[in-house]
């Protein structure tokens, strides 16, 4: 049996990338798989918690997570999509909203 505590650090390492990610691209999909690579280490670590808990907690929150990721990957693709016909181009550093 794997003990918890490797999962926790997969989880961490799987979160600190997500948010470096985030931070770091410029991108707008880069950035949008950042955000779900870090729902995705919350999902791991609360499917740990929950098969180490035996309680199956863990797994309804991951199924709550897992709507909301999808309504959010909907709407954010339909964002991106709007953004990309209006602007012409992906990157963070060359959208600005005062311009038309």
């Amino acid at each position: 049996m794997i003990p918890l505590s490797y999962y926790l650090i997969l989880s961490g390492i799987l979160f600190t990338l997500g948010v470096a990610g985030f931070i770091v691209k410029s991108d707008l999909i880069s950035v949008f798989i950042s955000i779900e690579l870090m729902l995705n280490a919350v999902n791991l670590s609360l499917i740990a918690f929950s098969h180490y808990l035996r309680d199956m907690t863990g797994n309804l929150f991951v199924f709550f997570v897992m709507v909301v990721a999808a309504a959010e990957a909907a709407v954010g693709l339909a964002i991106i999509i709007a953004v990309v016909r209006n602007r012409q181009t992906l990157s963070l550093d060359e959208m600005d909203l005062m311009k038309h």
